[in-house]
């Protein structure tokens, strides 16, 4: 009986998650897989590709137009998407097989203590991880 009773509590819970939450969530595996892309482009075609926060978005700089419907997006796809990297920096994507450590941290306008890091190692693929509300403010 207890058991049922943490599935569906751990089930109500999730019903309930903030929308705020889940486009940040969807925002930062989306930018995990354009950045995990553009470093593959990068490295098969052998020139430097950089990314950065833009005004109003993002860029990636280097890449040729990608074939068919899709080109290499600069915007988010939802509002309030506020994202960082360390002093300013650009983000360089290859095409070195192994660049340095890399990472974007998102938050959301709409819920400030909501943020979450896209980072690289410089080996391993982008990843998103959670930081505590409680954690030092972005730089």
């Amino acid at each position: 009986m207890l058991a049922i009773t943490a599935v569906v509590t751990a089930g109500v819970s999730l019903a309930f998650r903030d929308s705020s939450q889940q486009q940040l969530e969807h925002e930062a595996s989306r930018l995990a897989a354009w950045l995990d892309a553009a470093r593959a482009s990068s490295r098969a075609s052998g020139v430097p590709v950089r990314w950065r926060v833009t005004g109003d978005g993002f860029a990636f700089e280097g890449l040729a137009p990608k074939p068919g419907p899709q080109d290499w997006p600069s915007r988010w796809l939802g509002t309030g998407i506020v994202a960082q990297t360390v002093a300013g920096q650009v983000l360089l994507l290859g095409p070195e097989p192994v660049i340095g450590p890399q990472r974007v941290w998102l938050s959301s306008a709409q819920a400030p203590t909501l943020r979450l890091s896209v980072r690289t190692d410089g080996v391993g693929p982008f990843v998103v991880e959670p930081l505590a509300p409680d954690a030092p403010a972005l730089p």
